[in-house]
């Protein structure tokens, strides 16, 4: 067992800045803990940030911690595996204490709603099997009607 606080500024990491809107950083939660059977990251988006369109092929829980957010979720239109249309079927608001699971393969952007104040939220991804890295595939989009690329 290994305790640990997500307060403080250690295992800030950098995030890859062609995955999200805005200025957006995470502390890595499950390397304090040694965690073995997922990934936990404290996710903070700075004002309007969010991420761009993505899946996982793995489980995802978040759960928010400050501020106001938003979880949209989207259905794939056409077979092409980078250049399809998109259509938004659901738009979930994320306030402080509040918890959703993202189930594997459901393409959706998070990330705050207010462009004046911050939010953040606690991402769970839940690994799979042990013969398996879990995977993102992330997109650009207009988070309208159309992707156009994997970044």
């Amino acid at each position: 067992m290994k305790k640990s606080n997500i307060s403080g500024s250690g295992n800030k990491r950098k995030v890859n800045p062609n995955w999200f809107t805005g200025k957006t950083w995470m502390k890595v939660l499950s390397e304090k803990i040694k965690s073995k059977d997922q990934d936990i990251y404290h996710v903070h988006f700075e004002k309007g940030s969010r991420t761009k369109l993505h899946e996982h092929d793995g489980n995802q829980v978040l759960i928010a911690t400050k501020g106001k957010g938003s979880l949209e979720i989207f259905r794939k239109h056409g077979a092409k595996k980078s250049d399809f249309k998109i259509k938004r079927t659901e738009r979930i608001s994320l306030n402080e204490g509040d918890i959703v699971h993202i189930p594997s393969h459901v393409l959706h952007t998070h990330g705050s709603v207010d462009k004046k104040k911050t939010f953040s939220h606690i991402a769970i991804n839940i690994l799979p099997k042990k013969s398996r890295d879990y995977k993102t595939t992330w997109y650009e989009s207009d988070f309208k009607t159309r992707v156009t690329d994997i970044i």
